[in-house]
């Protein structure tokens, strides 16, 4: 299937095809950009809890794990990997720590002993992680990425990964150029959250209190608290949606938005908004003497904003600019002695 422009009003037929793709596999990957925005972060996480009601082993992946305060983001990977049969045993590892894994069968039971360096501490149990690889990519989800490059060295050093995928490409960016084989792509649309809660509905996926609740958190981000000028009637309808659902109002945390335009400092005196200066008077100091103020001095009446003034004032969708470059050099290897004595992937034991 080659990629196709889909355009807004194709939005039932599009989200048609996404629900067909989804019944028919198992397993995929969301995949986040670079930068994710809270709208961003907030619809992957949506999407992942969503799919993973539905039963689909799906993982949620990006270059580097984002700050957020949402729900889910504990589950996001840098790895791209849809689960399988093979066990990974992870945690923190320090240059030269470790000086050597060794296994052995005691009573039925398969015992990987990990043999710490002198002077180094030993491992804790609760820093142990579990998860599984070799799985394979069925499907893969984009989100809020105008194209590959945006997901930075994610793609650079998986791109094989991604050749020939079904990729579901869901956007709100103007420059999106519809790589996706199926790619809804809605360049009016206020936020990319309220593109997930169309998909979550035409699959027919659960949305509970924490998926509304991420949504909804996406939507305000999005939206510069609805303020935004891409918002109409189709937002306030997704609220709408999320509030009966049961979606929490909260804040959300602040990302810094590397295409936002810098606030413009107000002028100073008499600037809309600005609290006026009063002189200040002892009211217990002349009494009965005090003389009416100079008409300079007066405060004078503020003007009301015009139309023109607040439509200036008004928050315009930014152009974003996608990466174009790969975002740094993978560093070279330590020194062998300084590397635990451990199982090569590919040729064994060492």
């Amino acid at each position: 299937m080659m990629p196709t422009n889909q355009q807004p009003e194709d939005a039932a037929k599009t989200i048609g095809q996404i629900k067909e793709i989804i019944a028919k596999n198992d397993s995929g990957i969301i995949v986040l950009p670079t930068k994710p925005t809270p709208d961003a972060i907030a619809a992957g996480t949506a999407l992942y809890m969503a799919l993973t009601k539905l039963g689909k082993n799906v993982t949620l992946v990006a270059s580097a794990v984002p700050e957020s305060d949402l729900i889910g983001v504990d589950k996001i990977k840098t790895e791209l990997n849809t689960g399988g049969d093979n066990l990974i045993i992870s945690f923190p590892y320090e240059e030269g720590a470790i000086d050597k894994v060794d296994y052995n069968i005691k009573n039925e039971r398969f015992n990987l002993v990990i043999i710490p360096r002198e002077g180094h501490s030993k491992l804790e149990p609760k820093d142990v992680q579990f998860s599984y690889t070799g799985g394979k990519i069925e499907f893969i989800v984009t989100i809020d990425t105008p194209n590959l490059n945006a997901i930075g060295d994610l793609y650079q050093k998986n791109q094989r990964d991604f050749e020939g995928q079904t990729i579901i490409n869901i956007d709100r960016h103007l420059i999106n150029n519809s790589y996706g084989m199926i790619n809804y792509v809605a360049k009016t649309s206020s936020s990319t959250s309220e593109l997930v809660l169309k998909v979550i509905e035409g699959i027919k996926g659960q949305l509970d209190r924490d998926t509304a609740t991420n949504l909804y958190a996406g939507i305000v981000a999005a939206t510069n608290n609805f303020t935004a000028y891409s918002v109409n009637a189709d937002t306030f309808e997704a609220v709408a949606t999320l509030l009966r659902a049961g979606a929490v109002k909260k804040p959300v945390m602040p990302v810094q938005n590397q295409f936002a335009r810098p606030q413009q400092p107000m002028p100073m005196g008499g600037g809309i908004g600005q609290r006026p200066t009063f002189p200040q008077m002892n009211p217990f100091q002349n009494v009965g003497q005090q003389k009416p103020l100079p008409v300079q001095n007066s405060v004078q009446p503020q003007q009301m904003p015009s139309r023109q003034d607040e439509k200036q004032q008004r928050q315009i969708e930014n152009v974003e600019k996608a990466p174009l470059s790969q975002e740094g050099q993978i560093a070279g290897s330590a020194e062998n002695d300084l590397k635990p004595k451990i199982f090569q992937e590919s040729d064994g034991l060492i």
